[in-house]
């Protein structure tokens, strides 16, 4: 397998200008796709989970023109297929859950039939609680393998209106994709989130698209949702925001070594992980976000401070928070992150066992993570588990002074495969 060695990083100078965001790059795609009217979506993300998007929407007749970071989308103005056929349309989706989900909910729209396929690890993550709540609105949705989980077949005929339920403690993608399906549906579309909704931030950058795409859904606290059926119309040009979760691991170089700078992100970004800039805050690091850019600089203290934090809105940010415990000042705890463990990879074991090669003394709970840290890093070979988040965030252990080892750094592709290009821009090592 390949590997990439970090070598140790003295001090973070430097400006980064951040790639589109994955969550907002693909629920444009869909969005246009859906809408009446020929949209120009700019900043487009460049990357693995993107181009599954871009090649089923292909597939499903929608065409799109790609030059550089642009893409130009003639939507289909309602469903995505409307054929009756006797093969199915086969349309593989990798390891890309903000294809594979609301591409489920979307193909129930029209008419025809379709393989939904991807990855092992695809195939390992659920969703269940996305088809229960498809069912009762008209959707056939059948499991190719273990009940629960993908490989699906999906023999479209249209949804209708009606009342349904949906479990909301295990992704926000499931209520993601559900909502954005539910304004073709042929009646008014209301849900009840049962639990505790988790990721409520994905929801608010769902809800937000949505409505710049000219279809409303209210809620109650999160807890029930009413969308009326409506016609997406394209707005035009749609910007995609830099991506925030990127932006994590820049800035969190900036609060260990020195000062970073992103650009293409801003304090009213609509990303629920532009949040991380306060667990930045609260460890001491001198944060100053402004319209399109946020600078993060090292604060006056020798070490960082140590945290005690409910991340579950912030769950991708909350990896990089765990790698920065390595630097605090004492124990810190990360709480309410179950939802880990259905991630990629067991976010929650892989980051565990990852942090413990590094020195660090480390407690997994079923929800939380507590790290003691080390005294010095060691250098260590980290396993990526093909996990990009996992390979982007334990680049910041180089900060602290020992060579550390990538295994299998190309897994960045699935979002930013210009990642470790762009972390070497701003470290120094002199």
């Amino acid at each position: 397998m390949e590997t990439l060695t970090l070598e140790p990083v003295r001090r973070i100078a430097g400006t980064v200008r951040l790639p589109g965001s994955k969550s907002i790059s693909n629920r444009a795609l869909l969005l246009a796709a859906l809408a009446d009217g020929t949209t120009r979506i700019a900043n487009l993300l460049d990357s693995d989970d993107t181009a599954y998007m871009l090649s089923a929407l292909r597939t499903l007749g929608v065409a799109i023109d790609v030059v550089g970071e642009s893409a130009t989308v003639v939507g289909k103005g309602g469903p995505l297929w409307n054929a009756e056929g006797t093969e199915p349309i086969e349309l593989f989706l990798g390891l890309a859950g903000t294809a594979f989900r609301p591409l489920t909910a979307a193909l129930c729209l029209g008419r025809g039939r379709f393989r939904l396929t991807g990855t092992p690890r695809m195939h390992e993550r659920p969703i269940g609680d996305l088809v229960d709540a498809l069912r009762p609105l008209g959707a056939d949705i059948r499991y190719l393998g273990d009940d629960g989980y993908p490989p699906l077949e999906i023999r479209a005929s249209g949804l209708t209106g009606g009342e349904v339920s949906i479990s909301g403690t295990t992704s926000s993608q499931f209520l993601t994709s559900l909502l954005m399906a539910a304004p073709l549906a042929s009646g008014p579309v209301s849900v009840e989130v049962v639990g505790e909704q988790v990721s409520k931030p994905y929801l608010d950058i769902t809800l937000e698209m949505m409505r710049r795409f000219g279809a409303r859904a209210t809620h109650v606290d999160y807890r029930r949702f009413a969308v009326a059926p409506a016609p997406y119309r394209s707005p035009g040009t749609f910007l995609v925001e830099g991506d925030a979760s990127s932006a994590t691991y820049f800035l969190a170089a900036g609060a260990i070594g020195g000062e970073a700078r992103v650009e293409g992100l801003g304090a009213d970004s609509i990303q629920g992980d532009i949040a991380f800039l306060d667990v930045l805050r609260k460890m001491g690091a001198d944060v100053t976000a402004g319209v399109d850019h946020v600078v993060v600089r090292r604060g006056r203290a020798n070490r960082l401070a140590a945290i005690d934090l409910d991340l579950n809105a912030i769950p991708d940010a909350a990896m990089t928070a765990a790698v920065l415990a390595l630097f605090a000042d004492g124990p810190s705890r990360i709480r309410n992150i179950g939802n880990w463990r259905v991630k990629e990879t067991d976010r929650l074991a892989a980051m565990a066992n990852e942090l413990r090669k590094l020195g660090a003394t480390v407690v997994e709970r079923p929800d939380a993570i507590e790290i003691t840290p080390p005294r010095h890093i060691a250098a260590a070979e980290i396993e990526t588990h093909d996990d990009h988040r996992m390979a982007m965030s334990f680049a910041l252990a180089a900060l602290g002074g020992a060579p550390i080892t990538i295994r299998n750094p190309a897994c960045v592709a699935k979002t930013y495969p210009e990642f470790f290009e762009d972390f070497a821009a701003i470290c120094r090592r002199d």
